[in-house]
């Protein structure tokens, strides 16, 4: 969900002052949301996350092999969960804050944090999101993908291939000291006028060293408001387009699936990026 937080860019106590902090500091004294220097990974923390994202990416590789019509969601849970501690690491999403499996599998009008099960079958033209995330050494990757079971709707392929548009293009209005609302306003434009709606009440994220750290990445806004963007910071970029109406609701018997209000399809992809000198690299496919 969106937070509110404010940052300050402190110089290092004794140093001279960089280059960098040069930069970040005439954006701060323009009043300017910034981040704060923890937000701001080392190189070896990059390293760390990119070998993370590596185990991540292979557990939507199998599942993008693996999936199909007359698979359940469970399944969908044990594939990931027995290839992540395979490969020495966690499965982020397990048991963290309550949620009890292992990965998000949300089908046609769920948006996020479908919650597998075995009663949970997919069925041909369905459209289904998968939402891997793993921590390797205390580094976290987070990435989805969209799968369609065997064949859709041509309106649903559309939905599919242009939420995948939408994270691109906002991969690519993402650039060293832009801001974070370059990136929502591109997705916001693209989505709508190929005739869908950007979900708003919930958002992409830095993330790292923890599951989820600032900034708030929205998928919808103005450009030059947000945060910052500083070489080295890590986040995700990964837009929730719907077919109908952008407002959702939360399951009230799980307390976690979230739901288009008109239960029209939605769709998302998500990638984890670190901001270089040159822009975005892909640390997580």
């Amino acid at each position: 969900m969106l937070r509110r937080i404010r940052h300050n860019w402190r110089p290092e106590k004794g140093q001279p002052l960089t280059e960098l902090d040069k930069k970040v500091l005439y954006y701060q004294n323009k009043g300017c949301l910034v981040p704060s220097r923890r937000l701001i990974k080392t190189p070896e923390q990059i390293e760390g996350i990119r070998r993370s994202g590596v185990v991540n990416t292979g557990v939507l590789d199998l599942v993008e092999k693996e999936i199909k019509a007359g698979m359940s969601t469970a399944e969908i849970d044990r594939l990931v969960y027995d290839y992540t501690v395979s490969h020495g690491a966690i499965p982020a999403p397990l048991n963290y804050e309550g949620f009890p499996k292992s990965v998000c599998t949300s089908i046609n009008e769920v948006v996020c944090h479908g919650i597998p099960s075995e009663e949970e079958i997919l069925e041909e033209g369905d459209i289904i999101n998968v939402d891997v995330s793993t921590i390797l050494d205390g580094y976290y990757s987070d990435a989805s993908r969209m799968f369609i079971i065997g064949q859709t709707t041509p309106e649903k392929e559309k939905l599919v291939r242009v939420a995948k548009e939408c994270l691109q293009i906002g991969m690519e209005a993402a650039r060293p000291f832009g801001f974070v609302g370059d990136i929502g306003h591109a997705i916001q434009k693209h989505a709508e006028r190929n005739g869908f709606s950007v979900v708003r009440d919930l958002c992409g994220h830095g993330v790292g060293l923890e599951f989820h750290e600032d900034p708030d990445v929205e998928h919808f806004g103005k450009k030059g408001t947000g945060m910052l963007l500083v070489p080295g910071m890590v986040f995700t970029i990964e837009p929730m387009i719907n077919m109908g109406t952008y407002r959702v609701f939360v399951d009230e018997e799980d307390g976690w699936t979230v739901v288009t209000e008109d239960e029209l399809p939605s769709a998302q992809w998500e990638h984890t990026f670190v901001m270089t000198e040159d822009g975005l690299e892909i640390l997580t496919y």
